[in-house]
Order: structure tokens, then C-alpha cells, then sequence
């Protein structure tokens, strides 16, 4: 608004409570969201969003458990709802210009597409604080999407954001795998292949979690999912072999701005990777496979490789895209390697 800009408030409801707990949660949210208009002085506009939620994202995050995975529903959020039927009820219902969100990340058109034109494609950024960075949630936005894309606060850090929220009279907002059934089975020792215990469901579990397994003197943690066999593989200690993967086979990518040059069944291409949020960024080796799908070699094994989870791979600044992975590669534990030659950097 201090730039000129016509600015219109939206809020968009994609979760509905109401049968459950008696209220209905979003209430809150909404309240904030009008808050926040009526301080701002501009109109407030809201969408329901519940349908298409339940169809394109927590379909496939149930189904994602069932089969042993561990889906992330905040990237299929934001590739189907936030910057799929928002960002077209925003553009084309409420006739805006652009989307401005806030989430920390930045467009390399500019903090307010000043330099955006319609010859060059644009790219995802990292955003000035790295601890509140969230291009891992937005690595499969669509470049349609992304050059109508504002990030205002993708260039500052979130202790000024708070007191530009307070300046602006704002205190106020400075401040479920339930639906799957039951499915018993067993916790297997990964070395002795005893069963240790019994568990209600493989998805209630996710690699590298720890195991609540009662009547036992050292601590599980979670190295495998089989939900054919209703089986969850264990392995004694946070840091055992059985927990780390130097490499996984992921699905098609989506690139945001445009396929790496160099990557090719016949050329690797060499960059960045994460796949959790907190973690920092790891040096890897992309290889496209004939079937478009990639083979990601990682410069050092991590810990609780996970089905379902994003690879996410950039490039200095840059967020280059995004895969969904289909399968960690062997742990270190099947591969045969000590823990102590391999691991002495998670220590």
C-alpha cells in the first residue's frame, strides 16, 4: 500500500473441523485474517478450498501412508491450493495482479516484480534468513504462478518483520493420520531379524522416529516401513548405520525455471540438496535415468531418507525444483559400512 499498490485482502478455508470438535478451527485464522484487513483498511475477500483439499492433497497424503511413505502435505499445498486454485481465484475472480504471500523466499523479478518481463522466465530464491527459509515448501510451484509472485518479506529477517507487525498495530497476530484404520503388526530388529514388539499401524510411523517399545533397555528408532508385510524395521541407537542412505530414486522432477544444461542420461549435473526444512544444505550428484526419473548421489549419507518427502536441489540462490522421493538407495547398514568410517560428522 506505502508503494501505490491497490491491495485486497483474501482468506481461504482448505480444512473443515466442524464435524469433529463441535467449532470449527479455521474461525480463528479467519478472525486474524479480517483483523488484519480492517487495521489495513482494504476489502476481505474469502474462498473455500475444503473439496479441492481433500481431493488433490490429503487423498494423496493418506494414500502416501498407506503404502509406507511419508508424504509432505505442505509442498502439495502450496502446488495445488496456494498457487494453484488461489492463485487463479486471486488473478481471475478478484482481478488482481499479482499474489503477494508471506512466505520467506524471494523472485528474482524482484520483491515486487519490478523487474519482471515478459521475454525472461524467473526464478526461486532463497530468502535473507536462511533459519526461515521456505523454498523447500515452494519447489514445486509452477513458473506460471511464480511470475505473479510477490514475497515481501522474503528480504528481511523475521525479527523485523515482527516489529514492522507491531508498528502497524498488528501485536495481535504476532503471537492427521487419524483416518487411516488400525493395521497391527510387528517392530523387527534390523540385525537379528527378532520381532521386538508390536505397533498399531506402519503409518503411524515414519523413518527415523523413535519407536515406543515398551520393556526395553535401549532406545529404536524407526529404519524402514514394509506396509505388505505390516512390518516396521528398528534399529538400536539414534545414529545406527541402518538409519543413513547416501543416495535415493525420486520420481520426475519439476523445474521451476528450467532443466539443469548439463543434465542428461549422458551428463550428471552437480548441486545442492535438502529435504527437511532445518537441515543445511548438502552437495549432491543428479543423474537422469531413461525414464526421466533421477538417481541423487549424495556427498555424505543423511539420516531418515524418506518416501514421500521432496529432494529439493538448487543452485547457489537459487531453487532449481524439486522430486518427490520413491525410494532411499541401500543403508550403510546393508551396504556393509562401519559407522564410525561413515557417520563421524553427525557426532
Amino acid at each position: 500500500m506505502q508503494l501505490g499498490f491497490n491491495v485486497i485482502g483474501a482468506f481461504m478455508t482448505n480444512w473443515d473441523l466442524t464435524n469433529e470438535t463441535g467449532h470449527c478451527m479455521a474461525d480463528h485464522d479467519r478472525e486474524d485474517a479480517r483483523f488484519v484487513c480492517d487495521k489495513l483498511n482494504i476489502p476481505f475477500n474469502e474462498v473455500n478450498f475444503v473439496k479441492e483439499y481433500w481431493n488433490d492433497v490429503f487423498s494423496q497424503f493418506l494414500q502416501g501412508y498407506e503404502n509406507g511413505a511419508t508424504p509432505n502435505p505442505d509442498v502439495l499445498c502450496n502446488k495445488y491450493i496456494k498457487f494453484g486454485y488461489f492463485f487463479d481465484y486471486a488473478t481471475q475472480q478478484l482481478g488482481g495482479d499479482a499474489v503477494a504471500t508471506g512466505h520467506y523466499a524471494r523472485n528474482s523479478a524482484g520483491t515486487f516484480l519490478e523487474h519482471v518481463n515478459e521475454v525472461e522466465d524467473v526464478q526461486l530464491l532463497r530468502s535473507v534468513d536462511r533459519v526461515k527459509d521456505q523454498t523447500l515448501f515452494l519447489a514445486q510451484i509452477s513458473q506460471h504462478s511464480l511470475r505473479r509472485t510477490m514475497f515481501p518479506v522474503g528480504d528481511l529477517v523475521k525479527s523485523v518483520v515482527k516489529e514492522m507487525a507491531l508498528t502497524a498495530d498488528l501485536e495481535k497476530i504476532v503471537k492427521k493420520k487419524e483416518y487411516l484404520p488400525p493395521a497391527p503388526g510387528d517392530f523387527i530388529d534390523v540385525e537379528t531379524g527378532n520381532v521386538v514388539g508390536k505397533h498399531k499401524g506402519v503409518h503411524y510411523w515414519t523413518v527415523g522416529q523413535r519407536a515406543n517399545i515398551g520393556g526395553l533397555h535401549k532406545a529404536y528408532f524407526i529404519a524402514d516401513c514394509r506396509p505388505h508385510t505390516r512390518q516396521v524395521i528398528v534399529a538400536q541407537g539414534t545414529n545406527h548405520p541402518a538409519l543413513f542412505a547416501q543416495s535415493m530414486t525420486t520420481d520426475r522432477p519439476h523445474w521451476i525455471h528450467r532443466k539443469p544444461a548439463q543434465l542428461s542420461p549422458q551428463s550428471d549435473n552437480e548441486c545442492l540438496f535438502k529435504f527437511q526444512h532445518a537441515h543445511d544444505l548438502s552437495h549432491c550428484c543428479i543423474h537422469e535415468m531413461d525414464t526421466g526419473h533421477l538417481q541423487v548421489t549424495l556427498e555424505q549419507p543423511l539420516r531418515a531418507l524418506t518416501a514421500g518427502q521432496y529432494a529439493v536441489f538448487y543452485d547457489g540462490e537459487q531453487c532449481l525444483g524439486s522430486a518427490c522421493i520413491q525410494r532411499p538407495g541401500s543403508s550403510l547398514y546393508h551396504l556393509g559400512l562401519a559407522e564410525d568410517d561413515k557417520l563421524q560428522h553427525t557426532s
